[in-house]
């Protein structure tokens, strides 16, 4: 019973991005209503099949439905009479032309938040254009300062972007608009765009930039790789360290542990830009010298910011992880465990993800639609 618990929440179909905050909802405790396509139900399975490794889409349950169909949109209008929070992921005008847009929901129940999950935003000269999580990172002023000096930019797989600064910028949206309710007695809409998000998330380096702190060039700065306390290097066994000795109280002891390896390094000169490349390339034969493990045991104990670099494999058997529970398995699948963590109303993982429709006639049932009505929408593949 997690701390959302008695919050109802319309997911209707997308992936990514939405079907993160959906988990993120759920997973502390709101019901969560999964709409699925029509099409996906009578496939068996959405893009991914239903299994308790595809995690994305946890605690939940399905109905399917027909979004096309004439009678579809009183039909999700119907169900947003005793919802909490509507979520959908279309690009802008789409819910609209659907009849499930934010005036016809809250026309139907203005207690509704509604929130919106889009790439460039609700508005703009891009908002009607096709992207993926790369283009946004991109256009936010993130992806070019994410990758080494002299080479290309990294994409950071799609945690930036669909992750950080999308699903989880629109569940924080919702439960910001949830506690603003309980004052005003009404819903509104949270417009949750990625690149807006993305570009939230580099407010710290917007602000060094502009103030001639931060270099544009890739690879040069204090925490992009540039400096040679904070960075990662690879060791004998072709495995990688990270060293992230910032405060002068960390990176005296760096120095001190350096010294007897062959690079005496003075704490006073720490920010001498001129000289980062030429510690780098220091640091880096000195770690090339022995194995990832060997530098585990070399640090422990001493205060300089050190942690092995780890596979998601590894990271699930690393001790600290398995002391938190920070990955758990269920259904013999390994996935990461609900956080943040509670006190008094821990979150949790109460279903396994299920097959699109697997829940129609009973969770629409539990959610006002009587028997008849449910039989007749079925016989007209209103919902599958």
């Amino acid at each position: 019973m997690g701390p959302l618990t008695g919050i109802r929440v319309i997911e209707l179909p997308n992936i990514g991005p939405l079907q993160f905050a959906g988990m993120a909802l759920a997973d502390l405790g709101a019901e969560v209503l999964r709409l699925d396509r029509a099409t996906d139900v009578e496939r068996g399975s959405a893009i991914f099949p239903a299994s308790p490794f595809a995690s994305l889409d946890r605690n939940r349950r399905s109905a399917g439905i027909d979004l096309k169909h004439p009678e579809a949109a009183e039909t999700v209008l119907r169900l947003c009479e005793s919802a909490d929070v509507l979520l959908e992921g279309f690009r802008p005008g789409v819910a609209e032309r659907l009849g499930v847009g934010p005036d016809a929901v809250a026309a139907r129940n203005p207690r509704v938040i509604y929130g919106r999950m889009t790439g460039w935003g609700q508005d703009g000269p891009l908002a009607s254009e096709p992207g993926h999580d790369i283009n946004y990172i991109a256009l936010a002023g993130v992806l070019a300062h994410i990758g080494p000096a002299g080479g290309p930019p990294v994409p950071p797989i799609n945690l930036i972007g669909d992750f950080g600064g999308g699903g989880l910028l629109l569940a924080f949206g919702v439960l910001a608009a949830i506690i603003e309710r309980a004052t005003s007695g009404v819903g509104q809409v949270v417009d949750a765009a990625m690149v807006d998000g993305s570009a939230m998330l580099m407010s710290t380096f917007v602000g060094m930039n502009a103030l001639g702190f931060w270099s544009d060039a890739r690879g040069t700065n204090m925490l992009d790789g540039g400096a040679h306390f904070y960075g990662v290097y690879e060791t004998s066994d072709a495995g990688w360290i990270s060293i992230a000795a910032y405060e002068p109280k960390f990176y005296a002891e760096f120095t001190r542990l350096m010294g007897p390896l062959g690079l005496e390094l003075d704490p006073a000169t720490q920010m001498d830009q001129q000289r980062w490349p030429e510690w780098k390339e220091a640091l880096a034969t000195i770690f090339r010298s022995r194995t990832r493990d060997a530098w585990v045991e070399f640090f422990a104990g001493h205060e300089v910011c050190f942690a092995p670099v780890l596979t998601m494999t590894e990271a699930r058997q690393h001790p600290h992880n398995l002391a938190r529970r920070t990955f758990v398995e269920v259904e013999g699948a390994p996935q990461p465990a609900p956080a943040p963590r509670f006190s008094r109303t821990p979150g949790g993982i109460e279903r396994t993800p299920v097959p699109p429709g697997q829940d129609t006639r009973t969770i629409l049932g539990e959610w006002g639609i009587p028997p008849d009505e449910l039989e007749r929408l079925l016989a007209a593949r209103v919902i599958v």
